[in-house]
């Protein structure tokens, strides 16, 4: 893994960290649509989180029993100190992602918030169809670039729609607006990377650890 100095390796994340994250996402999101201001992290904030880290945030609607994604956004680089980075990405995801109409303060309750702290992308070094062994379900996201095209899908994804490896690849291929199969070229950059997930179980309620693949096998394997 490429070295960066004061970053936060996702997999050191406690339970209560998460519920941290995922407490100052919802009061970042709150407070910008109430009063159109961005907070900074709290005093309290565990110094951990003050070190350099990428996440994104992802939020879902509740609608007729099921959820629909409303926003995610998220940074692939540890520029910034990990609760700021939750806080920026928290925001972005309520009124910046230009799938969705900006947020109302109306929905606050009832959308679910969810905080996903990523490793730092590695680059595969396999080519071809080899690449089917380096990836995993449940473990791994994914990044494809080829020149000014760029895509990625975070390990939650595949789970959610009960994908195999190589529909993974082929979706990040698409997201990238590059056709399915362009992970076989071999001038594409295929880069994978994990992530620690913490969500909230229902509005501003309980926060838990996302077992992906535990998820998969429950939900996919039938």
């Amino acid at each position: 893994m490429q070295h960066i100095s004061n970053y936060v390796d996702p997999n050191e994340l406690s339970l209560d960290d998460g519920v941290f994250l995922v407490r100052l996402a919802r009061e970042a999101v709150e407070k910008y649509l109430k009063d159109n201001k961005v907070i900074d992290p709290p005093s309290n904030t565990p110094k951990k989180l003050l070190l350099k880290g990428m996440s994104f945030v992802t939020i879902r609607k509740l609608v007729l029993g099921g959820q629909e994604l409303r926003g995610c956004i998220g940074y692939l680089q540890p520029i910034e100190p990990l609760a700021k980075s939750v806080i920026n990405a928290a925001i972005a995801a309520a009124v910046e992602d230009p799938r969705f109409n900006p947020m109302t303060v109306e929905e606050l309750d009832d959308v679910i918030l969810e905080v996903s702290v990523l490793s730092i992308p590695k680059t595969l070094s396999s080519k071809g169809w080899d690449v089917l062994n380096e990836v995993k379900v449940g473990v791994d996201g994914l990044v494809v670039e080829y020149r000014i095209y760029k895509g990625l899908l975070l390990p939650e994804v595949p789970v959610e729609y009960c994908w195999d490896v190589e529909t993974f690849l082929c979706e990040t291929c698409l997201k990238a607006g590059m056709p399915p199969d362009c992970w076989l070229h071999p001038g594409v950059r295929i880069q994978k990377f994990n992530a620690v997930i913490f969500k909230e179980l229902k509005p501003s309620g309980d926060v838990v650890k996302v077992d992906l693949i535990e998820e998969f096998e429950r939900t996919c394997r039938l």
